[in-house]
């Protein structure tokens, strides 16, 4: 038999074998924050198309990043792990600040995750998909190494460091079309281009939009509209805004050639953030502080589920989940085992979206055995967003724990959802129970925990 005909009919059985997997669309929007979209409350900002993909699905309410800045997220969410296994904390260096504020030498940062640490890409690559990622990667080198047939944008670059937002740019296998494009509609209609070659089969798209990260840089026509409006509370940066309204038009695109494609009922799509907003930008009231701190605006995130057919429009969750879960949940919407030797910390969230009351009595954990320099008043001060610590939420409660000095601060997120009253000591049996469960889930997952003294430390 001829070999193009034996390799079309190969082609044929594949396509026939995968047919009932559907398409995954994963969505990771830089520094947006909690407060930052309309559904979530906005009244300054303005976010119709993701609005309305919140209405066409499920909404979490308590979802959460696995970190607090981009780095160590992200790292989280692609592997399915916890920090402490593969050891991404935080962005470069560990010993951020001022040496003479630092009371403990702090432990090693993991630049990048390593080769050999399967990722979601990977993972649904064995399961006869095609992976694509496109724009911010930030964990490695080059997303081809890790499970991605294909890059666009793709760098160890946490940023949009290549030229900004505004072309000309240069990014790999991503460049300008035309003279001042703006990047996040290039990154969009390569979206739309890798969508068109590959919908015959099962396609993984990680679209890492590199917006709303700094430099804070929008169009012209949208930032002179929002300087004519009235501001929020906390939200008044008319660029800012115009590069939210700037995703909220890409969003808006790649929908609506998903639904011309007639795609929408065979694509999972997953709508969410990396870390909390950037707090001298745009403020996450009531929630408190933002971007590198473990405080509720550091590390709570918009979440949104969407599946034609699957899962019910105006859906709810309020049960707390983390990033950790998208690597089982995609595994499960794939119908994929997990690959063997793989260690998964996350759950399949899939069945919450769905109506299906799973999961509520799962404690979340983070650790940052680290320094973050740039405190605000929002804090615990305003020399540092993050001091070394672990934090914990179970059911309504969060406890956090700092290595400087053994402090506990304790919260009832539903009733004090600002954390404004350390509650340690008013239920110390409480506190003493989280502290019990950290101390453990450090000890099971090998958390390294700073304890040599900083010889440079000459006190606040």
């Amino acid at each position: 038999m001829n070999q193009n005909i034996v390799a079309f009919l190969f082609f044929l059985i594949v396509a026939a074998a995968a047919s009932g997997k559907p398409n995954i669309i994963y969505i990771n929007v830089d520094d947006l924050g909690w407060a930052d979209l309309g559904y979530q409350g906005s009244m300054y900002y303005e976010t119709p198309n993701i609005d309305k993909l919140a209405k066409s699905g499920a909404i979490f309410t308590n979802a959460y990043a696995p970190a607090a800045n981009c780095a160590p997220s992200r790292a989280a969410c692609l592997t399915g792990q916890w920090t402490p296994r593969h050891g991404v904390y935080t962005v470069n260096n560990s010993d951020r600040g001022d040496t003479k504020h630092r009371k403990l030498i702090p432990i090693k940062n993991t630049l990048h995750i390593k080769d050999n640490n399967l990722t979601i890409g990977g993972a649904l690559k064995k399961s006869g998909y095609t992976t694509c990622h496109i724009g911010k990667w930030h964990v490695t080198k080059n997303p081809t190494n890790n499970g991605f047939d294909i890059n666009i944008a793709g760098t160890q670059a946490g940023g949009p460091y290549s030229g900004g937002y505004h072309s000309p740019y240069k990014y790999p296998n991503c460049e300008q079309q035309k003279p001042g494009e703006y990047l996040t509609d290039r990154l969009t209609s390569e979206a739309i281009g890798f969508i068109d070659k590959n919908h015959q089969t099962p396609f993984f798209l990680h679209l890492a939009y590199f917006t709303v990260h700094t430099p804070i840089q929008g169009k012209k026509d949208k930032i002179k509209r929002f300087k004519s409006k009235k501001p929020a509370k906390g939200q008044a940066n008319a660029t800012y805004a115009a590069m939210i309204s700037s995703l909220d038009d890409n969003i808006g695109r790649l929908s609506k050639h998903l639904e011309e494609k007639e795609l929408l009922e065979n694509t999972l799509i997953l709508f969410t953030s990396d870390n909390g907003g950037v707090w001298k930008i745009s403020k996450q009231w009531p929630l408190r502080a933002g971007k590198g701190a473990y405080y509720e605006g550091g590390i709570r995130e918009p979440l949104i589920m969407s599946w034609k057919g699957q899962i019910k429009p105006d859906t709810s969750v309020d049960t707390p989940v983390q990033g950790i879960d998208y690597f089982p949940t995609f595994l499960a919407a794939a119908s994929a085992k997990k690959p063997d030797g793989k260690k998964l910390d996350g759950v399949n969230i899939l069945p919450l979206a769905m109506g299906q009351d799973e999961h509520t009595k799962r404690a979340l954990y983070w650790h940052f055995p680290i320094y973050l320099q740039g405190g605000n008043e929002d804090c615990q001060d305003t020399i540092f967003r993050t001091r070394p610590g672990s934090a914990i939420r179970y059911g309504n409660w969060k406890l956090i724990e700092y290595f400087e000095t053994g402090e506990l601060e304790l919260y009832h997120l539903k009733k004090d959802p600002s954390e404004k009253n350390n509650a340690a000591k008013t239920f110390p049996s409480t506190a003493k129970k989280l502290h019990d469960m950290l101390t453990q889930w450090r000890s099971e997952v090998a958390a390294p925990v700073p304890t040599e003294k900083n010889p440079a430390y000459i006190g606040e």
